[in-house]
């Protein structure tokens, strides 16, 4: 089951762009767009992207959006990653 998380960030220039985390088979794939009729790119994420994919995930275990089991999938992408 593929479950995609989003947000937006700004650069240290101060523009805004989206990030998108699409988690699928026990791999995340990272992706970012900035602007309406900008292409997306792959996106590195930074530890504060990994921080803020787990806070995400945290919020829909509660909704039943997501399972525990899914949840701790994406921790341990999180920990392979480090």
């Amino acid at each position: 089951m593929s479950t995609e998380f989003g947000w937006w960030n700004k650069d240290d220039e101060g523009r805004k762009f989206q990030v998108v985390a699409d988690v699928h088979g026990g791999a995340v794939t990272w992706t970012r767009k900035q602007g309406h009729h900008a292409p997306w790119e792959t996106h590195p994420p930074s530890p504060d992207d990994w921080d803020r994919l787990i806070e995400e995930a945290q919020r829909r275990v509660p909704r039943r959006l997501l399972s525990p089991k899914q949840f701790a999938v994406i921790e341990r992408l999180r920990d392979a990653a480090r």
